[in-house]
């Protein structure tokens, strides 16, 4: 086992004073593998980033969630012009729906909100998603009113002139002041704040904080829906351990029977769900991964061979002083292993200059990104060391094969 560990170190410091010694060759040979390592840690740690990202804004969402609309959230076999002229999905659906359908938790009504300008005296604060909806949102999405409350049902039936704010809206808007029961201006009518929404967060969706909620019924006293007016959908939450397959079966037999449909008549509406929304982003994310790994591995080809081509060169060089070596009594094993662990320094030496650029860059761009966080998970570490590794020991397998079989004659014979 001594005579092992003895091998083993000889050869190690051997590669080492050989890098050393050929300072500019050995840079050259770093630069390919880093490049490398790079490409490969740095996209699987922006795809992780974004995966993470995308999964924390939508934690909050019941992956059983319903969206009941004429649009559909995903790719689709049914043809654009067919879906155009899908009715819309209005109000009076809405009460059809919360009246018929059992093991529903929670329901809402929601008009696609347009950007609007809330103003209150002098002040101002444009391009505000409001968004009309019913009450019943509030036991649907992931946000918690901080200041004040959220519209109750009589007030959502009734079409009160309410409004409740976004953290990042309120904040623009009314600064230090208390906001509630102020009267704010939209839609060219006044409305009193009751509620100001606790701060989300931004991330890779539009955040509550920037979005301002108006009760849908306020709402269509002068904006109608209709085929000509403003689309809406049905939210639905289903009640916890419902047969998710079993209730969409119910809700689309009875929406059928809703809306005349005859057997054998395709649906005139899409049931959109958050699970099938969700994994619509997992294969995307394992679409970008794939893309990722094609691109760096053509980076990782380059490295190798170039590592490779170093060690050929390298042998070639040092011929006349493997000769010496082999008639002095080294083994075969030790003529191997000083050109293995050479190969294999520099592949690792180029991975660990490649990781740390890519920590680097993404404290850089965490930093001017906000709230979006780039992380470099312990697993793309252990990745990179572990590929440069292998690439160190597939690209310097063979030319220290080869330095190990050369016969000590020849070897001084051909190195004079």
């Amino acid at each position: 086992m001594l005579v092992y560990l003895r091998l083993f170190k000889e050869s190690f410091s051997f590669a080492l004073n050989a890098l050393r010694n050929n300072k500019l060759r050995t840079l050259l040979s770093l630069l390919g593998i880093t490049i490398g390592i790079f490409s490969i840690i740095a996209v699987l740690a922006a795809v992780d980033s974004l995966d993470r990202s995308i999964k924390e804004d939508l934690s909050g969402l019941d992956k059983n969630t319903i969206y009941l609309t004429k649009y559909s959230f995903g790719p689709t076999d049914v043809p654009r012009w067919q879906r155009d002229n899908y009715p819309q999905t209005e109000h009076d659906d809405f009460e059809f729906i919360e009246r018929n359908v059992p093991e529903i938790e929670a329901i809402a009504y929601v008009m696609f909100g347009n950007s609007e300008s809330i103003k209150y005296q002098g002040e101002s604060v444009s391009g505000v998603e409001v968004t009309p909806v019913s009450n019943g949102i509030y036991e649907i999405e992931d946000f918690k009113v901080e200041n004040g409350r959220f519209y109750t049902e009589s007030e959502s039936n009734s079409g009160a002139p309410v409004i409740v704010l976004g953290f990042s809206v309120a904040e623009n808007l009314f600064g230090n002041l208390n906001p509630i029961g102020k009267q704010v201006r939209v839609y060219g009518r006044k409305l009193t704040v009751i509620g100001i929404l606790k701060k989300f967060g931004s991330g890779i969706f539009d955040s509550p904080d920037d979005k301002a909620y108006v009760p849908v019924n306020f709402v269509r006293r002068f904006k109608s829906g209709g085929p000509n007016g403003v689309p809406g959908a049905i939210i639905i939450k289903p009640e916890k351990n419902v047969d998710i397959g079993a209730f969409e079966q119910v809700l689309k037999q009875k929406y059928r029977v809703y809306r005349g449909l005859k057997a054998g008549e395709p649906d005139n509406f899409f049931v959109n769900k958050m699970s099938g929304f969700t994994d619509a982003i997992d294969g995307i994310i394992g679409t970008l991964n794939l893309i990722g790994w094609i691109i760096s591995g053509f980076s990782l080809l380059v490295g190798g061979f170039g590592i490779a081509n170093i060690m050929f060169v390298s042998v070639k060089e040092r011929t006349n002083l493997i000769g010496i070596q082999k008639s002095l009594g080294a083994k075969n094993r030790f003529i191997l292993f000083q050109f293995l662990f050479e190969a294999i320094i520099l592949s690792v030496l180029g991975g660990v200059i490649g990781i740390v650029l890519v920590w680097i860059v993404s404290l850089i761009a965490s930093e001017m990104a906000g709230d979006f966080e780039f992380i470099l998970s312990f697993y793309n570490v252990f990745l990179g060391f572990a590929l440069s590794t292998f690439i160190g020991l597939i690209s310097g397998v063979i030319p220290a094969i080869s330095a190990s079989k050369l016969d000590p004659v020849e070897a001084i014979r051909t190195g004079m």
